[in-house]
């Protein structure tokens, strides 16, 4: 291991930030074995991509297939992959979103979906929420604020840009309710003191936040910022890259809610693991903007949209499996929630939960250091769970759908003996 990690250093910037030392050699369904031949389940799921978990047949069939025909397009010439894509992508959005385009990141997706927000209204200003995870590049991460360090050394970041809280009853001690009424409260003051709703193009907002903590939007939250919208001409975004293609056993997060958006980012699982992602709205919207406005190279390769047919044609079959999965994970960790005063919260949607990690239960205050004992304490025992959250404190456990009953029962034994250990040492 030694070997290998001085030649990482050597050559591969150090910006980059890996979440554990494993040598991976390959990879199958929920494991990746290393050089030795160890394997470890991988709840991380590549950073809740490899939602049908690694090389799964079908996605590599249909990827293998493409690359025997053709690897490349680049927009010179039109291909059967990209169609057929997006054929599917209309059938499984949410209502209204019926035309797309492609790119190679969440990132980008993003910021054509603000671009497109822009050029529609003809206004400048978008909103976004505090503790949003929308990329890190120099567009992005003027939207990006669940950790200011995304932000060092960048600075001025894109303008227009106004920043309002995200409901966290939690984080905040405060009813669902409670919650939602003071970030209206919010936003109405940012409309009185800082910019009018006629300057703002769009509201970009996580259904669920991601990397913010893994908060499920409260519904009411929703249903105002779609009727505030409606009324002052905005455009709702929502940023669902790291919430769609059965992450919340749904094919997104707007699912869980009776609110949809007018412009949608996809990314990550959409292609199991290939670059891929995607954005979408009305062929009303996206007709409107014209030939030359955006464009990309490699985005909406042909072999990754083959990739990304693939994963829609197996999700379907697997969403039933993933909420029954989900009934079962939060039944679990519910009952840890009750033995365990070091977790103060276990929420989220589906397949996407976070388990929030605290000093003590009176104060709330985050346990970062509890969770480093609980990555370090899984890695051994063959688990690979990452954190989230600007704090760094909370379990982001996000099985892959192909996860059984028995795997996911062993998962959670060891997060329980992990907290155990640790409340105990």
């Amino acid at each position: 291991m030694t070997e290998y990690l001085t030649r990482h250093h050597d050559v591969v910037a150090p910006v980059l930030a890996f979440d554990t030392d494993v040598l991976a050699d390959r990879a199958e369904g929920i494991w990746i074995y290393d050089e030795a031949g160890n394997r470890y389940a991988d709840f991380a799921c590549g950073t809740a991509v490899a939602n049908l978990g690694h090389n799964h047949p079908a996605v590599v069939a249909a990827a293998r297939a493409q690359m025997d025909r053709f690897i490349h397009a680049g927009c010179v010439f039109r291909y059967e992959s990209i169609i057929r894509l997006a054929e599917k992508l209309r059938t499984i959005t949410p209502e209204g979103i019926d035309k797309f385009g492609f790119a190679n990141s969440g990132a980008e997706a993003v910021e054509a979906t603000v671009k497109i927000a822009k050029y529609i209204t003809g206004r400048q200003g978008v909103i976004t929420m505090r503790g949003a995870f929308h990329g890190r590049t120099m567009g992005s991460v003027a939207y990006t604020t669940s950790s200011a360090r995304y932000r060092d050394g960048y600075h001025p970041i894109l303008g227009s840009v106004f920043v309002t809280p995200y409901p966290r009853p939690y984080r905040w001690g405060k009813t669902e309710e409670e919650s939602t009424e003071l970030a209206l409260d919010e936003l109405n003051y940012k409309f009185k003191h800082e910019v009018t709703p006629k300057n703002i193009a769009a509201f970009l907002v996580e259904p669920m936040q991601g990397e913010g903590g893994y908060y499920p939007a409260p519904p009411a939250f929703l249903e105002a910022l779609r009727e505030i919208a409606d009324h002052h001409g905005i455009m709702l975004i929502f940023d669902e890259v790291q919430s769609g293609f059965g992450r919340t056993a749904e094919w997104f997060a707007s699912e869980h809610y009776a609110v949809d958006p007018d412009i949608i980012a996809m990314g990550k699982g959409i292609a199991n693991g290939l670059p891929l992602s995607s954005y979408g709205a009305s062929a009303e919207v996206l007709d409107r903007w014209p030939v030359g406005a955006h464009g990309t190279t490699f985005g909406g390769n042909p072999v990754s949209c083959a990739a990304a047919g693939a994963v829609i044609d197996t999700m379907e079959g697997l969403l039933p499996h993933a909420r029954e999965l989900s009934a079962h994970a939060f039944e679990r960790l519910n009952k840890l929630a009750v033995v365990h005063d070091s977790i103060g919260e276990v929420r989220g949607l589906g397949l996407m939960i976070g388990i929030e990690l605290v000093k003590d239960l009176e104060s709330r205050e985050p346990d970062a250091d509890a969770m480093a004992f609980v990555s370090k304490y899984a890695l051994e025992r063959e688990l690979i769970v990452i954190n989230c959250g600007p704090d760094g404190n909370v379990i982001r456990f996000i099985p892959p759908l192909v996860t059984g009953i028995d795997e996911l029962d062993t998962a959670i034994d060891t997060i329980d003996g992990a907290l155990t250990e640790y409340e105990t040492s």
